[in-house]
């Protein structure tokens, strides 16, 4: 079922969301890879080479007969996926043009089940919703949280639950779990992302309440942010918490001072493929979704970019998400 109601995912809804705990350390005599350890304590050493030799799945008949014609003709599956670097979600590989990471994996899985070549176009954050407007693009796989405004545009397929972590310098005796918590203090956040939504209301709220709103910045990309934080020019950045404890883990230099849901206080949040609304492609996307999980394809690529703990258990066509702010 892909009703809101059946949701089954792998962890309770929780206004603070449970934490992906990476390491990640690079290994002396193999520039290539990584260790990266879950929450279970189990480590996977993961591949950073253009040579990815991807898990694979079989086409299911029944499932590619629901695509659109017109994609079918085509044989490709145009997948957007954002351009910044961004491990171990989607970023580039040691010859720095290969896009790995969990995000094209999944992303791979789902053009074998639907019997596509996979063609995947990075573009700048914004330039995904461009291209899926002006349908240059079929569908998004690239973090993308499920939020009611987005919902007016675009149809969701569910594939991982969605975090956010707050990350700031080692030993900075921060701990974040609400609006309070960051009142007064420089964080960072990319635009038009719901971490940027979630932090704006928090601002608005310290202010209601009498506290100090949030001095938001804005950098061009990850490197400048990471050389504003070690700098002092701003406390904390708020990301995708895969990102951030990854970092965190790799440069021994940061750490994630708390985590909360994408969706809010009271909702789980979902990260999902992205298509254009009413494009006819949403229904064999979630079909697709559920195949891999059923086979187990899906669990090996969580277990090999240690994302085990962001499963969930079935795909979900437009669930609740984040809501609109309120006017």
């Amino acid at each position: 079922m892909h009703a809101p109601t059946a949701r089954r995912t792998a962890a309770a809804v929780l206004g603070l969301a449970a934490a992906v705990v990476l390491s990640a350390c690079g290994n002396p005599d193999d520039a290539a890879t990584a260790e990266v350890a879950g929450a279970n304590g189990d480590t996977t050493k993961i591949n950073l080479s253009p040579d990815q030799n991807r898990i694979t799945t079989e086409k299911v008949e029944s499932i590619a007969a629901q695509v659109p014609a017109e994609i079918r003709e085509r044989g490709t599956l145009e997948v957007v996926d954002s351009s910044g670097s961004a491990a171990p979600l989607t970023f580039f590989a040691t010859d720095n043009k290969t896009v790995i990471g969990v995000e094209p994996d999944i992303a791979s899985l789902v053009a074998d089940v639907l019997g596509l070549k996979l063609r995947i176009n990075p573009v700048s954050w914004e330039n995904i919703f461009v291209g899926l407007d002006s349908a240059k693009y079929d569908v998004g796989f690239s973090n993308i949280t499920v939020t009611e405004e987005r919902k007016e545009k675009y149809d969701f397929a569910t594939y991982r639950e969605d975090n956010l972590g707050f990350e700031a310098k080692k030993d900075s005796g921060l701990k974040i779990t609400g609006p309070e918590d960051v009142a007064g203090l420089t964080v960072a956040v990319s635009s038009g992302t719901n971490q940027e939504k979630l932090l704006v209301e928090w601002s608005e709220e310290n202010e209601k309440a009498g506290r100090e709103p949030v001095d938001i910045k804005y950098y061009q990309n990850e490197s400048d942010t990471y050389l504003a934080l070690q700098s002092g020019r701003i406390d904390v950045y708020l990301g995708p918490n895969p990102t951030a404890a990854y970092h965190a883990a790799s440069t021994g230099k940061t750490e994630v001072v708390g985590t909360y849901s994408g969706a809010g206080a009271t909702l789980q949040g979902l990260i999902a493929a992205t298509t254009k609304k009413d494009s006819g492609l949403v229904e064999p996307l979630a079909a697709a979704l559920d195949e891999i999980v059923d086979n187990g394809t899906y669990a090996k690529v969580l277990k090999r970019w240690g994302l085990s703990d962001e499963a969930i258990t079935d795909s979900e066509i437009n669930p609740p998400g984040l809501p609109k702010t309120a006017s």
